[in-house]
């Protein structure tokens, strides 16, 4: 979490979208967001808020790809650091 912006990365979460994703939560606003390239897959979100998960996947997107991997086999993920 940062900012206000929660963000979940699932477990076997990989059926819906077939790509590496996360879900992101603002306030009553999500959406599902593709770790590759930042692009919004579902829902809706401030364009602000939008632009900080877009950094913050920018900067982490290495570790981002790595957890997934381990979300998808079940496996225990590890926490990144928030935007600061």
């Amino acid at each position: 979490m940062f900012y206000g912006i929660i963000v979940r990365l699932y477990y076997f979460d990989n059926q819906q979208h077939n790509t590496p994703h996360i879900h992101v939560h603002y306030q009553d606003e999500s959406a599902v967001i593709e770790i590759p390239n930042g692009k919004m897959l579902e829902g809706s979100f401030k364009r602000n808020k939008l632009k900080l998960v877009e950094a913050w996947i920018e900067i982490h997107r290495d570790e981002l790809m790595a957890d997934w991997e381990l979300a998808i086999n079940g496996e225990p993920v590890f926490k990144i650091d928030p935007l600061k």
